[in-house]
This record gives structure tokens, C-alpha cells and sequence, in this order.
């Protein structure tokens, strides 16, 4: 473990997110709150809050810190649930691995409260896209370029013939 001892105490906070990709049938589902195992939005965000607060004890080396907040949104979107979370404290250490954990734990609990209705589902894109704080200042996830559009090759059609 880093001595982080020297280094002064600053404001911090880090913004992560994560998505959980589904049909449109266990997303249908979902909506209508017709899961059986109970309100899957709300056992996301709870998960990921406390995850955040027990980031040391699953991440080997990571300081166990004081958070002032952890807010984290899991949000129904087109072909799954978005998974967002922030969070904040004033340390003299970042608290990028604890939003994302929170995220990740948010993600696996919409995974194991849905994998009834679809064993398929996926868990996708993972990222920190923002940290501000400490020695090394602001950070925020560049947006991907668009990709140019590609001119469409013209499908091959298959003729069939009538009568005969």
C-alpha cells in the first residue's frame, strides 16, 4: 500500500457507470414491476452504496477512506439498465475505485434479481468518466469520436420465380 500520509486532504469526487444490457421482454418486465424477487432499482442502488463503503475489503490495497456521500442511479433505458454512480469525500486519496465498485455491484444485483427471465444478459462498458481532486486535477472521459458513416453495400436479393 502507497504512503499517502504527506499528501493533504482535498476535496474529491469521482463519477462512474455501467450498463446491463437485456431483451426487451425481461426490460418489459422490469418496468411493469413484475419481478419476483422485488423492486430491482432499489436493491441496485443499495447494493452499490454499499459496495462503495466496502471497496477496501474486496479491493486488495485500496485505502480504507471516510466517504461524505455515494449516490448511485440505476435508470431503465432502450436495451437495459443504465447504471450510474458518484461519489465524494475529503481525503488525502481518490475515491475512484469506490464508484467503481458501486457500480459493478449495482450492475451484478440488476444481473441476479432479472437472471430468471433471461440468463443472456450482459454486463457492459465499466468506466470512470470523471474524477476531480487531488495532485492530478480534473479528469473527464473524452467523448468517442463518431465514426464516419459507412456507404451501404447493396444487399444481393434472391429472385424467386412464380409458378414453375
Amino acid at each position: 500500500m502507497i504512503d499517502v500520509g504527506e499528501k493533504p486532504r482535498t476535496d474529491r469526487v469521482a463519477v462512474a457507470r455501467g450498463f446491463v444490457s437485456m431483451s426487451r421482454a425481461t426490460l418489459g418486465i422490469l418496468r411493469r414491476g413484475e419481478v419476483e424477487k422485488g423492486d430491482v432499482i432499489a436493491a441496485a442502488r443499495l447494493a452499490g452504496i454499499m459496495a462503495a463503503k466496502r471497496t477496501p475489503d474486496i479491493v486488495p490495497l485500496c485505502h480504507p477512506i471516510t466517504l461524505s456521500g455515494a449516490d448511485v442511479e440505476a435508470v431503465p433505458r432502450p436495451g437495459g439498465v443504465e447504471v450510474t454512480a458518484t461519489v465524494r469525500t475529503t481525503d488525502r486519496t481518490g475515491v475512484e475505485m469506490e464508484a467503481l465498485a458501486a457500480v459493478a455491484a449495482a450492475c451484478l444485483t440488476v444481473y441476479d434479481m432479472l437472471k430468471r427471465y433471461e440468463r443472456g444478459m450482459r454486463i457492459e462498458a465499466i468506466e470512470l468518466t470523471e474524477k476531480s481532486g487531488g495532485r492530478t486535477g480534473r479528469w473527464v472521459r473524452p467523448r468517442p469520436a463518431a465514426r464516419p458513416a459507412r456507404a451501404r453495400e447493396p444487399r444481393e436479393r434472391s429472385v424467386r420465380k412464380r409458378g414453375g
